[in-house]
């Protein structure tokens, strides 16, 4: 099938995410390899999004593949109720690559399926209702899920469950709540306990985290801030959510995101890098007080793929991939790689007004001019971020441009070369944004 037949039967027989039929333009991609990806046609274009953030162990992994092979061979499905080898071991490998205390999992096809399980969890286990969350996260397109969703694409979806507060991050989009990360976590911490105190902290279940804040800004927590939320959240008796669908699996330069702050939340939820995206499947973990909990009690939830069987042998095989190939550590190595590269790019070019990374989790902000305001407005673009965009896809890159922002995050298994080879792509390109630069 040619380029353009592929792209035409895709827009007239299916339907694409956050966009009008008419208005997509597809990428056509035929084949994956490592941290490239192949059209029909032969270009090669680099991933520097790992797709949707998720594709953390690289394209087409052979081990992985042969896993999912023989996996098929052995068992491909069998009702949740079952008990199978592989179940058994991926509950017991999880158990020892997540932190203490979080030690029972419960299995779902995606990230939204994982954070909507993590509610209803909270909710039961706690006997109240509400849920805090923030306007800068992203949580998944499910009904409940869009409403803990903060940005706009939740504005469509509304209305939705009752019971969500939403709350500003420590960083908002248009001011700060201090300089210094100490005046950063003590404002924002002063500012929750009061929304905490208007709500009733006794009708309150649970705050939802992204633990590194993803699409709305790759934004990591000030020093202190996941310490001191956890501090607020148990004198009140409000469980942590940490939600690691993107963070999670080594994107932050450690296994999972809240290990950089040394604390670990009451319920993980993670999806993505589990399977590296080579099959759908997310994950729900439970400390141990809320797993003994129901054990004593009904947990009122369950899906027909949880636990599938050929997903798990994926997972199984991806975690195997990232320890042994020592992957998180390659995370943690080029990030100083990526902050050198973005600091060299601020400083060349006008345009760029700010470069974030952790790991390899990276974003980096145009500037209209001098004075910092944003090249394209909130929940927009411009012809300036439309043409870089553009360019992109002309040099062979593949990352999202959203608003006035582009984001950085490799595959981890990216060498330092091809990590130098995007960034001289993105040097490039920026002359594009300069040129629009009103100085």
């Amino acid at each position: 099938m040619n380029t353009q037949e592929m792209i035409g039967l895709c827009k007239q027989y299916t339907m694409y995410t956050w966009a009008k039929g008419e208005a997509v333009s597809p990428l056509p991609i035929e084949t994956a390899e490592g941290v490239y990806l192949y059209t029909p046609d032969g270009e090669r274009i680099l991933d520097f999004n790992s797709q949707l953030m998720s594709v953390n162990i690289g394209h087409g992994h052979p081990r992985v593949i042969e896993a999912m092979k023989r996996q098929i061979d052995e068992l491909i499905y069998v009702f949740p109720g079952s008990a199978t080898p592989v179940r058994a071991r991926v509950g017991k490998l999880l158990s020892e690559i997540v932190p203490d205390p979080i030690n029972r999992f419960f299995f779902t096809l995606g990230g939204a399926e994982a954070n909507e399980n993590a509610i209803r969890a909270a909710r039961l286990y706690t006997g109240r209702s509400k849920i805090l969350s923030r306007y800068r996260s992203y949580h998944g397109g499910t009904n409940l899920c869009m409403q803990l969703t903060g940005d706009p694409r939740r504005w469509a979806n509304e209305p939705g469950t009752p019971g969500i507060i939403r709350v500003l991050d420590p960083r908002p989009y248009d001011y700060s709540f201090g300089e210094s990360d100490e005046e950063k976590t003590r404002n924002n911490l002063v500012y929750l306990e009061e929304v905490i105190q208007y709500e009733g902290p006794e009708t309150i279940a649970a705050m939802i985290i992204e633990t590194v804040t993803g699409t709305n800004g790759i934004l990591a927590p000030p020093e202190g801030y996941l310490r001191g939320l956890r501090e607020l959240l148990d004198r009140h008796g409000i469980l942590l959510i940490c939600d690691e669908v993107m963070c999670g699996f080594g994107r932050t330069g450690k296994m999972f995101a809240f290990e950089h702050g040394g604390i670990v939340p009451d319920i993980l939820t993670m999806a993505k890098g589990l399977t590296s995206s080579y099959i759908p499947l997310g994950c729900m973990g439970l400390c141990d007080k809320i797993a003994a909990h129901f054990d004593s009690n009904v947990f009122w939830g369950g899906l027909t793929y949880n636990s599938h069987a050929l997903a798990l042998a994926t997972a199984e095989a991806v975690i195997e991939v990232l320890r042994e190939e020592k992957l998180v550590e390659n995370a943690a190595r080029l990030e100083e790689v990526m902050r050198r590269e973005m600091d060299r790019l601020t400083e060349k070019h006008p345009s760029v007004k700010e470069g974030r990374c952790i790991g390899l989790f990276g974003m980096i902000d145009i500037q209209k001019n001098s004075s910092g305001e944003a090249s394209a407005p909130y929940n927009g673009s411009s012809p300036a971020m439309a043409a870089l965009a553009k360019a992109f896809r002309d040099n062979h890159l593949f990352t999202f441009v959203r608003w006035s922002s582009f984001m950085c995050n490799p595959p981890l298994c990216i060498t330092e070369e091809e990590l130098l080879e995007g960034f001289a792509i993105i040097d490039r390109c920026l002359d594009v944004t300069d040129r629009a630069f009103e100085g």
